[in-house]
C-alpha cells in the first residue's frame, strides 16, 4: 500500500511509520506541522529510507492536502494528527477545535475529492481516536464499539467530534472509512507533558512526582508498538464504515502504576532513598474521569490482534529509554 500519515512526527505516528518501514513493503507519505509535541528523532531509523517522505504541512491547509494526495496517490490515509493533551485543552482549547475538528474536516473534504476521481480504486481513510470519547466508565464494564459518547474535556469533546465527522462523512457521501478508539498509549520517544514519561522524568531528576487528587484513577495502558501493529492490521483488513476499540489489557490506577514506575527504578537506578518519597499529591484536574477501559475482543477476533507487552515488559522497555536518554543529556555515559 501507499500510506498518508498525517501527524507522524508525534508519539503514536512515529512508531507506526518505523513499524511499516522496518516490517512491511507499504511506502509513507508522513504529513506534520511539526507543532511542540512533534519530535523528528523519532523517525531518524527511517528518513534514509526511499519508501518513506516526509512534507511539513497544516492539515488545515485545503489546497496544499490536495495537492500531496494527488501527487503521492496514496491507497490509505491515517489520520492521527492531533491536539492530545488534556491539561492544555483545559487551558488553550482553541487550539484543539481548530486541528481537531476544522483539521478534520478540512482533510475529509481533501479525501473526498481525491476518492471521487477514482472510485473504483483501493481507498481507506482510518481515523485513529481515544477512548476518552466515552467519558467516565461506571461500574466494572468496559468500553465497547457501541459504548454512548459523553466527552468529559475539551481535548476528547474535539475528539468525539470529529469521529462524529468522520461517519457523517461515510454515511452522507459514501466515504471509505474506519474509526479505530485506543487505550492510553507509552513508550518511547513520548512528549514529557504525559504521566509516564512525566513521572520516569521527574524521578530521575530528583524532583516531586505530581499524582492528580487521591491517584485513584484507573487507566487501561497499551505500548505504543502494539498499537502501531494494531493500526494497521484495522487499515489493511477492517470492514470499511466500521469501529474498532484497540485496548492493552493492563488496568491500573494511577498511584499503582506511579509506584510501579519507581520500584523498577529502584531496580535500574538505585539512589540513596527509594523514588516513591518524591510522590505528591496535587489538587485534581477539573472534569478528572475515573475509569477508562477497553474491550478488545472485536479487533482480536476479527483480525487476529492481541497486545504483546504487558505492563511490566513495556515499561521496563520505556523506562530503560529514559534512562540512556537521561545519561547521554548528563553526559553520565550510558548505564
Amino acid at each position: 500500500m501507499r500510506i498518508v500519515i498525517t501527524g507522524g512526527a508525534g508519539f503514536i505516528g512515529s512508531a507506526l511509520i518505523r513499524h511499516i518501514i522496518h516490517h512491511t513493503d507499504h511506502s509513507v507519505l508522513n504529513i506534520d506541522k511539526l507543532t511542540y509535541a512533534s519530535n523528528p528523532d523519532a523517525l531518524l531509523l527511517v528518513s534514509d529510507n526511499d519508501r518513506y517522505q516526509f512534507v511539513q504541512l497544516d492539515i488545515c491547509s485545503r489546497s496544499a492536502m490536495d495537492e500531496q494526495l494527488n501527487r503521492f496517490q496514496p491507497d490509505a490515509i491515517m489520520h492521527l494528527a492531533a491536539e492530545s493533551h488534556v491539561d492544555r485543552s483545559i487551558s488553550q482549547p482553541s487550539a484543539f477545535m481548530q486541528t481537531n475538528i476544522m483539521g478534520t474536516y478540512t482533510l475529509l473534504e481533501a479525501a473526498l475529492a481525491y476518492w471521487k476521481k477514482d472510485q473504483s480504486r483501493r481507498f481507506v481513510f482510518h481515523h485513529v481516536s481515544t477512548d476518552e470519547v466515552f467519558g467516565d466508565l461506571q461500574g466494572d464494564g468496559y468500553f465497547t464499539e457501541d459504548s454512548p459518547y459523553q466527552p468529559s474535556s475539551p481535548y476528547s469533546a474535539s475528539k468525539a467530534s470529529a469521529d462524529h465527522l468522520v461517519r457523517a462523512w461515510h454515511r452522507t457521501y459514501g466515504l471509505p472509512i474506519l474509526i479505530s478508539n485506543c487505550s492510553n498509549n507509552y513508550g518511547p520517544y513520548q512528549h514529557p507533558e504525559k504521566l509516564i514519561p512525566l513521572v520516569i522524568t521527574k524521578a530521575l531528576s530528583g524532583e516531586a512526582i505530581p499524582v492528580y487528587g487521591d491517584g485513584q484513577q484507573i487507566r487501561d495502558w497499551l505500548y505504543v508498538d502494539d498499537h502501531a501493529k494494531a493500526l494497521l492490521e484495522v487499515v489493511a483488513k477492517g470492514a470499511i464504515g466500521d469501529t474498532y476499540t484497540i485496548g492493552g489489557h493492563n488496568e491500573y490506577r494511577n498511584l499503582q502504576l506511579v509506584e510501579k514506575i519507581c520500584s523498577i527504578l529502584d531496580e535500574k537506578i538505585p539512589s540513596k532513598q527509594t523514588y516513591r518519597q518524591q510522590i505528591q499529591l496535587v489538587n485534581d484536574r477539573p472534569g478528572h474521569d475515573r475509569r477508562y477501559a477497553i474491550n478488545a475482543n472485536k479487533i482480536k477476533q476479527q483480525l487476529g490482534w492481541q497486545p504483546l507487552e504487558s505492563l511490566e515488559t513495556g515499561l521496563t522497555k520505556t523506562i530503560q529509554w529514559h534512562i540512556k536518554r537521561f545519561n547521554k543529556q548528563n553526559r553520565f555515559g550510558e548505564s
